[in-house]
């Protein structure tokens, strides 16, 4: 099986679920940068435009809100290709574009870096 760049915590889930039956389905993009740029943002699926440089790290089964889209733009990726993203969510002020906002938490990015088995196979240059 190959092993994913992405997956979320079970905190994060219950938020998503409870974020989608507000918004309908839901897509997370991560973009480089400072302060709340930084942060993986969680947006109504479709209302953020990817770009051709936007890398898809993979869809994020919630149960209760279907299959999560996980975006990041192309340059956070070729700092960031190394390494596991998992998504979790903390208490305190995010940015006030992403859904979380008004609920008191964050979303935000835990990462370990990716064994080389995993990133061989990731890039599909395992033997």
């Amino acid at each position: 099986m190959t092993p994913g760049r992405v997956a979320l915590t079970e905190a994060a889930a219950e938020l998503l679920r409870r974020l989608s039956a507000e918004h309908g389905p839901v897509m997370f993009h991560q973009s480089g940068g400072c302060c709340d740029g930084s942060a993986p943002m969680c947006y109504p699926a479709g209302e953020f435009r990817v770009g051709a440089s936007d890398v898809h790290l993979g869809d994020l089964p919630v149960e209760g809100a279907g299959d999560v889209p996980v975006w990041m733009s192309g340059p956070q990726f070729e700092y960031w290709r190394h390494t596991h993203l998992t998504i979790d969510v903390v208490p305190g002020r995010g940015s006030g574009f992403s859904l979380e906002a008004p609920e008191g938490v964050r979303f935000l990015i835990r990462s370990r870096l990716l064994t080389d088995d995993e990133l061989a196979e990731l890039d599909g240059t395992r033997e």
